[in-house]
């Protein structure tokens, strides 16, 4: 950035306090800006010197606002954090307009932070290059002016991550929606095939690899749909209808065997099941968690799954053994796109995006139920769903 030209002041010129000194100089500090925010290449190079300055004028004026209100200890607390004062704020601050657009002209989240560091400098610099006289107030202003460009830093990294999270989840969204129909076609051409191909031949294989191909292409589509669902603050919809948990579990226990890899699932069901819940749904809860325990579990060994009611609802467990789920991934473990545990010795890498536990909360979650987790090496993992009736 190029020095400030200008008339250095004497020692007997008034110091400005630094908010009074942006408000006075910010045709200097903006001409910087544009300067340096015009380096970003190839974002910044064919922008017209106004849409490099886009909201900088209102970015300093907040700061000067900022430096000259009064802040008690318990806000100052609050903005080191990156809590800036909201209460009444009825429309976007200028950092996250300016963080907004900043993104559409292709700068990426360093290149807009770059910003903010050189117009820290800049100002810095500009009030030092006066040479004035020093004064008690200069270390508050300072203070000040730092935690003013640290919470917008905050602010437009917050809607930068926002604005990326949401554009990614609607290509996500869309991704699922256009995909269902090509997929579902391919699975019923290979239904079809399986009906005309004669029996133990080469025709029935692959038309069989084509249907179970298809299937679990749609069950990635379908996780993807819920999971975009319920990153647009859509909570996953429920029908509840009359339902037996224990008849459920066992017919998806009995679905299930035929997928697990030499485990033995077995399922123990006591006390009244019967309820009102979604049925699709809390078959995709046994599904994923019954999956998931064959995914992790030791070849050979039992899956234990149990079906109790009692007074207020059913709890539904999930036990197997295997390796213990690292304490640092437990805190993760219903997030999206997490994996529980590494996977043991025998297992192919999985076709599951690592979505199906987070999908399983949300699911619980509709129904007013709760769901945990214990594994340790002596006890295996287990996980435990407790679901209201009604």
């Amino acid at each position: 950035m190029t020095e400030p030209t200008r008339a250095k002041a004497d020692s007997t010129t008034p110091r400005l306090r630094l908010g009074d000194f942006i408000r006075q100089e910010m045709d200097a500090v903006i001409k910087e800006w544009v300067v340096f925010a015009s380096t970003h290449i190839p974002a910044g190079a064919n922008m017209t010197q106004l849409a490099l300055r886009d909201h900088i004028v209102e970015i300093l004026n907040f700061i000067a606002d900022d430096l000259e209100s009064p802040q008690t200890a318990h806000e100052q607390v609050s903005k080191s954090k990156g809590d800036g004062p909201a209460e009444g704020r009825i429309q976007d601050s200028a950092a996250e307009i300016h963080v907004s657009l900043r993104l559409n002209d292709g700068f990426n989240i360093d290149q807009m932070v770059s910003e903010y560091r050189a117009l820290r400098a800049s100002v810095v610099k500009q009030w030092a290059a006066r040479k004035q006289p020093g004064a008690e107030t200069d270390i508050n202003d300072l203070t000040r002016f730092n935690e003013a460009i640290d919470q917008a830093i905050a602010e437009s990294v917050a809607e930068y991550t926002n604005l990326i999270d949401r554009s990614r989840n609607l290509f996500l969204g869309i991704l699922g929606h256009d995909l269902r129909n090509p997929i579902g076609a391919a699975s019923m051409a290979g239904a079809m095939l399986q009906r005309l191909a004669p029996p133990d031949t080469k025709q029935m294989a692959l038309a069989s690899q084509i249907v179970d191909a298809t299937q679990r292409g749609i069950q990635i589509l379908n996780d993807l749909l819920d999971i975009t669902r319920s990153a647009f603050g859509t909570d996953i919809p429920i029908v509840r209808a009359p339902m037996d948990m224990g008849h459920l579990g066992v017919q998806l226990v009995e679905e299930m065997q035929s997928l697990a890899k030499g485990r033995t699932i077995e399922i123990n069901v006591v006390g009244e099941t019967e309820g009102e819940w979604d049925k699709a749904r809390l078959g995709q809860v046994f599904s994923n968690l019954i999956g998931n325990a064959i995914e992790y579990s030791f070849p050979g060994s039992i899956i234990s799954v149990t079906v109790a009611g009692n007074p207020d609802g059913v709890i539904l467990s999930v036990h197997n053994g295997g390796s213990p789920i690292p304490a640092e991934k437990l805190v993760a473990i219903f997030e999206g796109l997490t994996r529980a545990q590494p996977l043991q010795v025998d297992q192919q890498v999985s076709s599951h995006l690592g979505l199906g536990l987070y999908i399983t909360k949300k699911i619980v979650m509709a129904h007013n139920g709760d769901i945990d987790v214990d594994s340790t090496d002596q006890e295996g993992t287990t996980f435990t769903v407790r679901l209201p009736r009604k």
